[in-house]
């Protein structure tokens, strides 16, 4: 690894970091499209390096902040966390069978989707201060 790709490497994780702290994103939305696009990564190789990055430190400082602001269920957490190692496991088995061009398509309408969801939200807020 040359130096300028530990340096993208570093911008990513700086940035993917704190987007998931801020509004509690990162791995989908900021890291697989840089991996793909900026340093040319498949699709495959992309969401499969964004699921091991995450293992160890998967938010786990912003993760404290909340908790200590009260703000976590650990029911939830409980009952999801069990559910996304199974659902991890199985969409990856099905994913690896498709082509990685449909996965693009799929991945892409999928964020365009939750983007649309939260513009057409966020001008709702803005509706409701005026």
């Amino acid at each position: 690894m040359d130096i300028s790709t530990l340096i993208i490497l570093i911008l990513i994780g700086l940035f993917a970091g704190a987007l998931s702290g801020f509004v509690g994103v990162g791995g989908g939305i900021i890291i697989v499209p840089a991996l793909v696009y900026v340093l040319g990564l498949s699709q495959f190789e992309a969401q499969g390096t964004s699921l091991l990055l995450m293992l160890p430190p998967i938010g786990i400082l912003a993760a404290l902040n909340y908790y200590q602001s009260g703000a976590v269920n650990w029911k939830y957490a409980l009952v999801i966390a069990i559910a996304f190692v199974a659902g991890g496991y199985f969409g990856s088995k099905f994913t690896l069978k498709l082509d990685e061009t449909l996965v693009k398509l799929i991945f892409g309408l999928l964020m365009l989707l939750v983007a649309i969801k939260m513009i057409i939200s966020g001008f709702a807020f803005f509706q409701n201060k005026v």
